[in-house]
């Protein structure tokens, strides 16, 4: 019987070859070799060492380049806000089994595991499925989600103010339909968009002296068809945003 790092290598040069999801690779390779499949090396509570997440790294990144548009939000600020970037956390859900669990385990596991903030979970468990397979482009549990991210030449600070004070959003997002909800979380605002009525997320990370990372989530929407709109419409109103504020 292969080892369990073994096993995984050949299910991903099969992913590679055959443009697979994890979970039907797998499949295909325990099914010719008559086998129920390695034991896992470790508990299922166990994270993988440093070795094997770097080894996990390359095969992920191959994915992640192939479905770029499935991470959601930028490698930046997932690293920034949760330690990790996306590949890691891929290889961490890989070595517990991820895509034999639901999304509500998925998420509860790095809550209660590796305690990820709420909105995070989310963000990581819904990016693994993407790009495993285990979810079509776009699609969330309540509805379909899209993004756009932009870097400026500004603070944080005047990036968020940007969204949240209606009359400088007016300067470069005319006419849109939001209103703002509470959250505790720093560094981001939550708003609620009318038409179709759905949810925005914006996230900024700095990166560097008077330099930030946008990140705009358009979340709940209907289909993916709204979801491909939006997407567009939000590249190009966070290039108004960034001239705007590099104007001054």
């Amino acid at each position: 019987m292969p080892t369990q790092k073994i096993f995984k290598q050949r299910v991903r040069a099969r992913m590679t070859k055959t443009g697979e999801s994890y979970t039907a690779a797998r499949h295909q390779l325990l099914k010719k070799a008559g086998d129920p499949g390695p034991e896992p090396e470790v508990g299922p509570d166990a994270a993988p060492s440093a070795a094997a997440l770097a080894a996990a790294a390359p095969a992920d990144a191959a994915t992640e380049a192939i479905s770029r548009d499935s991470l959601g939000v930028p490698d930046d600020s997932m690293l920034a806000r949760t330690g990790r970037r996306h590949a890691e956390w891929f290889a961490l859900l890989d070595a517990w089994g991820a895509t034999e669990h639901g999304h509500t385990e998925i998420a509860r596991w790095l809550s209660e595991r590796h305690d990820v903030p709420g909105w995070w979970t989310q963000s990581i468990t819904v990016s693994y499925e993407r790009v495993r397979g285990m979810r079509a482009r776009h699609q969330m549990q309540d509805g379909f989600s899209v993004g756009a991210t932009k870097t400026i030449a500004t603070t944080p600070e005047r990036a968020l103010e940007a969204f949240s004070n209606a009359r400088l959003r007016r300067r470069w997002l005319a006419e849109s339909p939001m209103s703002q909800r509470q959250t505790r979380a720093a560094m981001s605002a939550r708003f609620d968009w009318a038409e179709p009525p759905s949810r925005v997320v914006v996230t900024v990370v700095p990166k560097g002296p008077d330099k930030t990372l946008v990140s705009v989530t358009h979340e709940q929407l209907p289909d993916a068809e709204t979801g491909e709109r939006l997407k567009a419409a939000w590249r190009e109103r966070l290039g108004a945003l960034k001239a705007v504020l590099e104007r001054g």
